[in-house]
């Protein structure tokens, strides 16, 4: 009798401590943590709220052949996460004097076709200008598309997608030419200028364009698919993607930009301002970022075995920054809501 007592007790005992953890709200951290152990998320996770560090973590490889683990100096290839790094290299110029947004890009790309002629650097920043997007039907299969490849593309086609600033339509072609455009007025490459303007003064230490060039390649993430298959980067393009970084990097330049330690005051505000099209209506893109209507501005990035997620509330100083090398496994939307949910409470 006391046995059966006891073991019905120590099974209520348990039930009720089950009952307690379902009840009990979830926090970012068990988000996280369950997202990789359901298989969703490999890669590297920075989040804060109200400008403290709440989850900072790395779960699993970044060479799943070798069963190297990860460690929080890894860069991940960031893909369409360098957008906002090409567009802050823009506006560094613009502050310097050395270009104007409604400048033409034809100033400075002389070889533009002649239907490209008129759109302006502001068009190619918020993706207004109509360029047709070389990753709809380029293939690098064969081998590394580089900026030479997509500008000979620019200049076969017959023309604009519409004509600009009549509606947005993201175009990776577009921010190849801003790199193109950043070459051509410093005199420099795009890493190399990219590096001592931004990457240097903000001591991203583990942040780097990506060169055929490099002859060491900084400890990096190898790409993968949710079946642990070899699924790596293969584009030489810059301005569009190109850069490797870390969510500590990451992080710095998000305060930076918060505390306008790169950008001067009115452009540290004319970087999230929307465009407004020919009809009147407002764009979702502003310079380098997708802007909501809450205040709250971000971008992600995916390519091959990579996807990225870079979340910023801008009155709160609460960011998201999740960076992962198995690419097709990772739901970000569906990952950013659930995170969303427990940091608005």
């Amino acid at each position: 009798m006391h046995y059966e007592m006891t073991k019905t007790y120590t099974i209520a005992i348990y039930t009720f401590l089950l009952f307690l953890s379902s009840c009990t709200p979830k926090t970012v951290k068990q988000i996280t943590l369950n997202f990789h152990k359901e298989g969703k998320l490999n890669g590297a996770v920075l989040i804060t709220k109200k400008g403290k560090i709440i989850c900072d973590t790395v779960l699993g490889y970044k060479n799943f052949d070798k069963e190297i683990i990860l460690d929080q100096n890894t860069s991940f290839y960031l893909a369409s996460l360098s957008k906002p790094i090409t567009a802050i290299g823009v506006m560094l110029m613009q502050q310097d004097g050395l270009l104007s947004y409604e400048d033409k890009a034809s100033k400075y790309i002389k070889h533009l076709p002649i239907y490209a002629r008129n759109i302006t650097i502001r068009q190619l920043l918020n993706h207004t200008s109509g360029i047709p997007d070389y990753e709809q039907t380029l293939s690098s299969s064969t081998h590394r598309l580089n900026n030479e490849d997509v500008l000979s593309f620019v200049q076969q086609q017959p023309g604009l997608k519409f004509p600009s600033n009549t509606q947005f339509e993201y175009s990776n072609s577009g921010y190849i030419i801003l790199s193109e455009i950043i070459e051509a007025i410093s005199k420099q490459s795009y890493s190399d200028y990219i590096q001592e303007k931004i990457f240097t003064p903000l001591q991203m230490q583990h942040t780097f364009v990506f060169t055929n060039e490099l002859l060491y390649l900084p400890d990096h993430a190898i790409g993968y698919n949710h079946k642990k298959e070899l699924d790596d980067y293969n584009l030489s393009t810059t301005g569009d993607g190109g850069i490797y970084s870390t969510t500590k990097d990451l992080y710095k330049l998000d305060q930076a930009l918060r505390n306008n330690q790169l950008l001067n005051k009115s452009n540290s505000l004319f970087i999230y301002k929307l465009p407004l099209l020919k009809d009147g209506t407002e764009s979702s893109y502003a310079f380098g970022w997708f802007v909501d209507k809450k205040r709250a501005v971000f971008h992600t990035g995916g390519l091959n075995g990579f996807k990225n997620l870079f979340w910023r509330d801008l009155d709160s100083n609460t960011c998201i920054i999740v960076l992962t090398n198995q690419g097709d496994a990772f739901p970000v939307y569906s990952y950013l809501d659930e995170i969303k949910e427990v940091l608005c409470k």
